[in-house]
Order: structure tokens, then sequence, then C-alpha cells
């Protein structure tokens, strides 16, 4: 997927700027990875140097998320959160299941790496119950389908903007 075509993600200034001090972080530390590979490299035999092993594995694993979060940052909207008359990412939603009104839950529909920023549980708009409400306003039932195959009604109660 190039990144023309990779969806855009929502996010709070206050979690771009987040993201973005980590991956300064992690680019700032690439000489200090690359400089404990090279101190084990010259502790002799690769094939039994289990401290050399694990540091390239640790830069392999640096390396794939600055390449994410380039990537994902890339493709971030930053801003605030539609005041849609509809349900829409950065939206904080309460719905209720299965026609029972004492049976709610309130999350955050985002992306995952808002997360860390808020207590709220967060949904992807792009797991099942996401694509479900996306588009949908107050009081509105929908039927989708977990992951586990069972069919699920929800109602949305409310919703707004996320002011985490």
């Amino acid at each position: 997927m190039s990144s023309s075509e990779a969806p855009k993600t929502w996010l709070s200034q206050d979690a771009y700027d987040r993201l973005q001090a980590e991956l300064d972080e992690l680019i700032a530390a690439r000489p200090a990875v690359a400089a404990e590979i090279n101190a084990r490299r010259e502790e002799g035999d690769l094939r039994e140097n289990g401290g050399y092993h694990a540091a390239r594995e640790e830069q392999g694993k640096q390396e794939g998320r600055i390449q994410y979060l380039k990537e994902f940052l890339r493709n971030a909207e930053v801003g605030e959160a539609s005041t849609a008359d509809s349900v829409q990412p950065g939206s904080v939603v309460t719905i209720y299941f299965d026609d029972d009104k004492t049976d709610t839950e309130t999350f955050l529909l985002g992306s995952r790496e808002i997360a860390s920023t808020t207590d709220l549980t967060v949904y992807s708009p792009e797991s099942a119950l996401g694509k479900a409400i996306l588009g949908v306003g107050t009081g509105q039932t929908v039927t989708y389908t977990a992951p586990s195959g069972a069919d699920i009604k929800v109602t949305v109660v409310e919703f707004g903007p996320f002011e985490g």
C-alpha cells in the first residue's frame, strides 16, 4: 500500500507530538545501538556471541518501529476531532448492546497509538465495531459480525469529540 492509498488516522496534537518525540528519540539512539553492535562484534566468534545477536535483534526492532512511526505520522490527520452529526474517527462513543440499556460501553474510536493518552478503551475505525458505527447517529442501531462470528447489535447512545 503506498502512502497515497494509506488510510488517514486522526490524532490529537498531543498524541502526534508524543509520537514524534518517540521517533526523534529512536533516531537519536541509532549511533548508540550501532556502537553496541560493534563492541559485541569485537568479542569474538559471532556464531556463539549472544550479546551480538541480541544487539542486532534490538536494532531490527528499533528500525522497524522507526519505519512504522514515519509512515504512521506521514498519514496522520492532526487536529480537533470532527463535530459531525455522526460517529467519526476521533469520537468518544457510548453504546449499549442488544436492547439492554444497562449494558453500556464508552470508548474512543481512533488509533491504538492514542491509547496511552487516555484511560478510555480505544477501538480502531477498521475494527468490526468501528466499521459498523462509522457514520451512525445518536439513537441508531446497527448489527455487526464480531471476529468470533457472533452477530452483535449495538445502539449509539451518544458521541462527541475526544478532548484528550
